[in-house]
């Protein structure tokens, strides 16, 4: 009899010992499912934008050539159940632009492209085991269609540079293509192989050299139909809301602060929700430098002012802008 128990304790050890490997390894993989999609929302950094003089007008005619560099590095916040801690993400992406506005039906438009080169790195502990994740690669391309629709006559360079501003009202639709480096078989990706729309309304109102500035948005997501491991990944709506108020000391020259809002964008996996809904703010400074009458820079500072689920990152940004106009008809 001692013998037949031993060996049935024995049995019944190495059973325990598998559930528990199994159980570990179901762990590990939702802990790294939730760094993936934390590293995946950091990237792309949708919400997260503070811009400000989005809607403000340009003469008819103008291109604009942009390249920027913007550094992001801070926490990743996570539910406490998925066992997901001292989560931290690093950043960098590089980014080449170029905007034309237009007139469309008499009144003042634009048309941007912009196309990123991300490296960024996630590092955290899964149930006390560290791990960390590093990608680089070209993310997706981005295009916005933007229209004043209050307040931005369509003018040529002459009439632009007479004319007093005055309160406008604009829209635009921003569009995120999968175009982005993406692996099924890679659980994290620098694309998120998924289509991405952001109709917005822009309000900006003029005091004396002072300014005001306000948005509302959406973002709308397609699902990810190809997965990790085949799965569907799916995204709610999430809303962005930005707040800008600036002081230009003479054309071009301007500084603003900036505060942003947004909440949803609950992610699911087949149907699963990851409870990672965002409700979360920030704040920043925005500087405008004009060199000459073709190239200006801009500087900016960002920051986490609450963060409910998500990315609480500090970020710097620097753009180069060169800008011309069309040649006149008989030059």
């Amino acid at each position: 009899m001692p013998p037949c128990s031993a060996s049935v304790r024995t049995s019944h050890e190495r059973h325990a010992r598998r559930l528990g490997g199994a159980n570990q390894r179901v762990r590990v993989l939702i802990g790294r499912l939730a760094l993936a999609l934390a590293l995946s929302t950091a990237v792309a950094g949708h919400a997260q934008e503070l811009e400000p003089r989005a809607y403000s007008a340009s003469p008819a005619g103008t291109n604009f050539a942009i390249v920027s560099y913007a550094h992001a590095s801070g926490d990743v916040l996570f539910d406490p159940s998925l066992e997901v801690t001292d989560a931290q993400a690093r950043i960098d992406t590089l980014m080449a632009g170029y905007v034309r506005t237009f007139g469309l039906l008499g009144r003042s438009a634009s048309l941007g492209a912009l196309l990123p080169y991300v490296q960024g790195s996630l590092s955290g502990a899964l149930s006390g085991a560290p791990t960390r994740v590093y990608r680089s690669g070209f993310g997706d391309a981005r295009l916005r269609l933007a229209l004043n629709m209050l307040g931005g006559p369509a003018l040529t360079p002459e009439e632009f540079a007479t004319r007093e501003a005055t309160t406008t009202l604009g829209a635009s639709l921003s569009v995120v293509a999968p175009t982005g480096q993406y692996g099924s078989s890679r659980l994290i990706n620098i694309g998120s192989n998924r289509w991405a729309f952001k109709p917005e309304l822009g309000l900006s109102h003029p005091i004396g050299n002072w300014f005001v500035e306000a948005t509302a948005g959406v973002w709308l997501f397609t699902d990810n139909t190809d997965f990790f491991g085949g799965n569907t990944r799916s995204q709610d709506p999430l809303a962005a809301y930005q707040l800008h108020a600036g002081y230009t000391f003479r054309p071009g020259l301007w500084i603003a602060a900036d505060a942003t809002y947004y909440t949803g964008g609950e992610t699911s996996v087949n149907g699963t929700g990851r409870q990672d809904l965002q409700e979360n703010s920030r704040y920043g400074l925005t500087l405008s430098i004009p060199f000459n009458a073709r190239w200006s820079a801009k500087l900016a500072w960002a920051t986490g002012l609450t963060t409910r689920i998500g990315g609480n990152f500090q970020t710097a940004f620097l753009a180069l802008q060169y800008r011309w106009f069309d040649a006149a008809p008989g030059r």
